[in-house]
Formats: structure tokens, C-alpha cells, sequence
């Protein structure tokens, strides 16, 4: 029987993989993007992953022709009633309402079994128990999505899954290869409970983003949030360099402007022609205005330990005196050229004039730029296009992180041939600014976008589906479970327990900690004995691998053969005496298929699948079929896809 399934799972994955290449439109359209310049050879990386990002954007319709496989796949567990989009959330006043005006059909709503498992994995990152899904299914209360978004959104296993996602945003790593600088697992601890400490009191984003930016002070072992500047330290050349890195890691992280790092060496003109209105004509002159935000900024290592030169944390320290000069001729950048009669820059921020009223005599710069980034517009903008794609699959800016300031105003549109940016540019605008007006409330944003129609659409889609309608939302997209994800669901469902150990001290090496949940796992440096089962899901590294949700070959041959995973549907042998299996072994056949399948699928089996499956259990050895049978679960599509 397990034979059987390793053929099917592993056609089936290759076939999601992507691996027959573009369709000619495609393909075109990623040689559009493929710019090359060869005086960036330093920012080579960057670049490659700019381009990245863009073929990725036009290869949508292709991971649209196969999600839509993957829906058709999906076991029918009961039709959810029509979406209405008549309710007054402005989700789906904007979403619905272009459907309308185009005269497309949106999916039905998604079953309470979808629904439910939806929405855990999207703010816990874990399935649903079986009794807690079963009594969500049974209550009669027309609200009780609802109360379950805010009985979630207060868990802490919320705060578990968004302390990941922030820590892939900020980039919390205990070592930069690209600039030999090291936080140290220490640092990267700090860092790890500042940004949990910061979810768990739901302190609002636009202080989050503020702190990051103009945190000073001693110890960055101490002070986790010294750790964001941290990261920024660049070697090798001028301090302005470092200036510049601190302003587009700035541009990128909170306002969604990637390409700001473009135009810290060169004129956009020229270069992002076709990527950004903003960016070509944007110039370097601005962007040295924006980087002497950061020149008041001075990083030194203290080494605590006299016996160790190889073990120290970093002071954030404010220097006064600080300036951004031109001139230099040296370092990872382009000569800054001076110009006009003046050898140094004054802060000038580049985006939204009105944020950021002209400096006072004697403003900290770094404090000042930290205002002005939460205070522009594109700040709130930047932030819900990051959790809309989180929870909605798709950005409304796609990528996320390559926003252009002049195609985002509905109410001033880009001139022809440029068109507005967002796929609903009026859901942008106004999501950012109810973002803002309920005081950069990350739970808010969530709550608004989870208890929408548009969230709880189905994925199955009764219609001809039109690849083209994807950045509409006129159905659920459907996404792969991320590494982190997939390891805690076998984990819960097994109920086989994992210890994941790593080193929080770097002097003292038998300092460790221990995790049960890879979503609690603090950055991808102690990933422990879990790494090898996680890292073929490409959970990233936070510094040049981003997290993808690829499919590939080793990812069929890890979920059918992993110890990891093999160990979990164990019904006999060590370790198993609390398994799932060991707990249910001698319930009646029918009783034995449906409990696995609640279990693992948070659903029913359909008619087809509860007869196979009883009859592979009366068949032979009883205990054997069982494993094969929880085995064959895990290797299910909708065990590994989100839906």
C-alpha cells in the first residue's frame, strides 16, 4: 500500500514544482525584467533577488493554473453557503465590488472543516485539535467565526507565528555573513524576546518601527532592540556606507521600497526605468539626503569576557557630531560626487514631504527619521500589503517589498502608460488608513481581514476559473504550509512531542534552550536536530535565502521517508506509547478512518476514501495498515497545502 503512494505523491509534487518552465508570455515578460548593470557588481546579490522577486510576479498565472489543481483535488466536505459581501467591512465593500463591476462570480463560502483549519494555520501556525474543531463545527452561533478570530488573535500561540514572521522581516540572525558581523546567539535571543515581548502586549507597529530605527543604548545582549541597527553594520568602506545600508534596510523593511538601494548609487533614470515611476526619477542626491537621517550613528563592540576577544556585544551610540560627507572614493559603493558648493548632506527625507517637517537645532536625525517613516503614508500601506499577503496568499502589491510611491493614490492616478500599482489600490488606501486610525493595531488589521467574506471565500470554484482573476480574490488561494508549519502539524497530530535544544550563550555553549514547536524556534541558526527535516521546505536563512513555498522532489522523499516523519506513525515501538495511533488502534474500522482523517485533515473522509481506508485496515495486519494509513495522510495534498 505505502508503495502506491510514494508514486502519487511524488508525481504530484513534481508537477507543482514548476520545473516545465515559463509560457511564452512568460517568459517574455522575464526577460523584460532581467536589467543588468554592471556597476552594481557589488549589490550583484541584491539585484539577482530584485529580478527574483518580478519573475516570481509574473509567473502568476502559472501558480494559479495549479492551485486551482490543487482545489479540484481537495475532498469535498460540504458546500458553504454563497458570500454575500453585503456586510460593512471595507474588505469587502472594495473586494466584492469590483467583482461586481467586472461581473465575476466569486466562490461560495468556505465550510466550517475549511474555515476552521484556515484560519488557525493563518494567525497560530498550528491544525486545530480535534476537539476543538468538532465543537466549533457543532455550535449554532452565527458569530462563532468571529469570537473564534479573537480567541485566536489573544492565544499565545499568535504570538508565536507573527514573533516568526516579524523575525524574518527585521532579519533576526545571530551572524551576517555578507559583513562578518555578529549578534551572537545572545543578541539573536534579545532581539527574539523583544520582538515577543512587543507582539504579546500588542504594542502598536508604528511604535515597533519607531524604536527600531532610532534605538541607542549599551548591550545589545540586553537591549534586543539595539539589534536591528545592528544588522545593518556594513564593513569595508566608509561609514557612509553604512548610513546608506541603515536607509534602505529602513526604505525596505517599513515602507516597502526596495529599490531605494538603486538609487543610493546611481540616478534612477536609466536603471529603473521600467520597475518604479518613483525610481526614475528619483536621485542619488535625495537618496544621500535620506541616509544622513543616520549619520548621528556609531556602533562599538565591548568584549565582557577578558578571556575571549572572540565574544563581545555592540553599543548603539549617538554621535552629535555626526554628518554625511561626500567625497569618498573608496568603499562598496560608487564615488559620492559632491555637487552644488557644500561637502556634506543635510537629511532630507525623500518620500512624503508632510512627514517630515524641516529639523529643529539639536533633533536627534535618527529619531526624527523613525517620525517621518511612521508618520508617511506609505508606512501603513507597507504594513497591511505584508499581512494581507500573509493571510490573503497574494499581495495587493506584488512583491511585497517593491512598492512605487507614484502608482498607489486612486485619488492621483500615474500618468499613461503607467497604470496604479496595487490590484485594488482603493483596498490599499483605505485598509492603510484604518491601520492608522486604530493606532497601528496589528491584531485590528488581522480581525478586519480574517471576518471578511473575501477571507472565508472557498477554494473550490464551481465556474471556469480564470487565472487572470487571482489578484482579485474572487476564490481562496491556496498556499503551501511553511516548513515551521508542516513540523509542528506532525508534531500535534501525532501527538508525538519534539525537543528542539540550541546554545543561547555563545561563551558558554551549555547555556541552551529547548523548544517543543519549530514556530518557536528563534532564528534559523537553532533549528537543532529539526533542521534537516525543515530546511528541504526552504524555511530561508534571513539574509540572501528568502522563504519560498516551492515544491520539490526532496520535499515528496522527506514527507514519505524522514525518520521524523516515519517515527510519527509509529502504533508500537519507543516513543509511540502516546501516539495518536497507539490511543485509537482498537476502535472499529469506520471509527479508526475518521478520527485519522480529523485528526490529521481537520475533516471527515468523503464516502470514496472511508471505504478504501476500511477496507486496508480489515485487510492483513491491522496495525500495519493503520501506520500505512496515518502515512498516507501526512503525504495527502491537502495535508501540505494551506486551503
Amino acid at each position: 500500500m505505502r508503495r502506491m503512494h510514494w508514486a502519487a505523491a511524488l508525481s504530484f509534487t513534481l508537477a507543482l514544482s514548476g520545473q516545465e518552465g515559463p509560457a511564452p508570455q512568460e517568459q517574455e515578460s522575464e526577460q523584460l525584467l532581467a536589467v543588468e548593470h554592471a556597476e552594481c557588481s557589488y549589490f550583484s546579490a541584491p539585484a539577482r533577488k530584485l529580478r527574483a522577486d518580478q519573475s516570481h510576479a509574473a509567473r502568476i498565472g502559472r501558480l494559479s493554473r495549479e492551485t486551482a489543481s490543487v482545489a479540484a483535488l481537495l475532498s469535498s466536505a460540504g458546500s458553504g453557503r454563497a458570500a454575500s459581501g453585503d456586510n460593512s467591512n471595507l474588505v469587502d465593500r472594495h473586494i466584492f465590488g469590483v467583482l461586481r463591476q467586472r461581473g465575476i462570480e466569486p466562490a461560495r463560502r468556505s465550510n466550517d472543516y475549511e474555515f476552521f483549519r484556515r484560519v488557525n494555520l493563518d494567525l497560530t501556525g498550528r491544525v486545530p485539535t480535534v476537539a476543538k474543531l468538532n465543537a466549533f463545527v457543532a455550535d449554532p452561533d452565527p458569530e462563532k467565526r468571529a469570537k473564534a478570530i479573537d480567541e485566536l488573535l489573544a492565544s499565545p500561540e499568535w504570538v508565536d507565528k507573527w514573533t516568526m514572521f516579524f523575525g524574518d522581516l527585521f532579519r533576526n540572525t545571530d551572524f551576517v555573513r555578507a559583513t562578518d558581523t555578529n549578534r551572537f546567539a545572545d543578541g539573536r535571543e534579545a532581539f527574539y524576546r523583544w520582538i515577543k515581548d512587543a507582539l504579546a502586549a500588542n504594542r502598536p507597529y508604528n511604535q515597533i518601527a519607531s524604536t527600531l530605527i532610532a534605538a541607542q543604548g549599551q548591550n545589545s545582549f540586553e537591549r534586543g532592540e539595539l539589534n536591528w541597527q545592528v544588522g545593518n553594520r556594513v564593513t569595508n568602506g566608509p561609514a557612509q556606507d553604512m548610513y546608506d545600508q541603515m536607509a534602505a534596510a529602513t526604505a525596505e523593511t517599513f515602507l516597502g521600497v526596495s529599490h531605494f538601494n538603486c538609487i543610493l548609487c546611481h540616478n534612477g533614470r536609466g536603471h529603473v526605468d521600467t520597475l518604479s515611476l518613483w525610481g526614475r526619477t528619483a536621485s542619488r542626491a535625495q537618496a544621500y539626503g535620506f541616509a544622513a537621517y543616520f549619520s548621528q550613528t556609531a556602533l562599538a563592540l565591548v568584549r565582557p569576557v577578558s578571556t575571549n576577544n572572540n565574544y563581545y556585544y555592540w553599543n548603539v551610540n549617538f554621535n552629535a557630531r555626526g554628518s554625511y560627507a561626500l567625497g569618498t572614493t573608496t568603499g562598496n559603493r560608487p564615488p559620492r560626487t559632491r555637487f552644488g558648493s557644500s561637502n556634506t548632506v543635510a537629511p532630507e527625507y525623500p518620500f512624503t514631504a508632510a512627514a517630515a517637517p524641516p529639523l529643529a537645532a539639536g533633533d536627534n536625525w535618527r529619531e526624527a527619521a523613525a517620525r517621518a517613516v511612521v508618520n508617511d503614508p506609505l508606512f501603513a500601506r507597507a504594513a497591511v500589503n505584508y499581512l494581507w499577503k500573509a493571510l490573503m496568499v497574494r499581495g495587493l502589491v506584488e512583491p511585497v517589498n517593491q512598492l512605487d510611491p507614484a502608482r498607489l493614490d486612486p485619488d492621483n492616478p500615474p500618468p499613461a502608460p503607467w497604470t496604479l500599482q496595487p490590484s485594488n489600490a482603493r483596498l490599499l488606501k483605505e485598509l492603510g488608513e484604518f491601520f492608522a486610525a486604530n493606532k497601528f493595531d496589528l491584531k485590528a488589521v488581522m480581525r478586519l481581514i480574517t471576518t471578511s467574506d473575501a477571507y472565508q471565500l472557498s477554494a473550490r470554484y464551481d465556474g471556469d476559473w480564470n487565472p487572470a482573476w487571482e489578484n482579485l480574490h474572487a476564490r481562496r488561494l491556496v498556499r503551501r504550509l511553511s516548513a515551521e508549519e508542516l513540523h509542528d502539524a506532525l508534531v500535534q497530530t501525532s501527538r508525538i512531542p519534539a525537543t528542539i535544544t540550541f546554545a543561547v550563550n555563545a561563551n558558554d555553549r551549555t547555556q541552551t534552550r529547548t523548544v517543543n514547536w519549530a514556530m518557536q524556534i528563534p532564528s534559523p541558526s537553532a533549528r537543532g536536530g529539526s533542521a534537516a527535516f525543515l530546511n528541504v521546505f526552504y524555511p530561508g536563512n534571513r539574509e540572501d535565502n528568502d522563504r519560498r513555498s516551492d515544491g520539490s522532489d526532496l520535499q515528496a522523499l522527506a514527507l514519505m521517508n524522514n525518520t521524523f516523519l516515519v517515527n510519527r506513525t509509529r502504533a508500537t515501538g519507543a516513543g509511540a506509547t502516546a501516539s495518536l495511533l497507539r490511543q485509537v488502534i482498537n476502535l472499529d474500522e469506520r471509527q479508526l478512518v475518521e478520527t485519522l482523517y480529523l485528526n490529521v485533515l481537520s475533516r471527515f473522509p468523503n464516502e470514496t476514501e472511508r471505504a478504501a481506508g476500511s477496507a486496508a485496515l480489515s485487510n492483513g495486519n491491522r496495525g500495519q495498515q493503520a501506520e500505512n494509513l496515518l502515512w498516507s495522510l501526512y503525504n495527502k495534498v491537502d495535508f501540505t497545502f494551506q486551503y
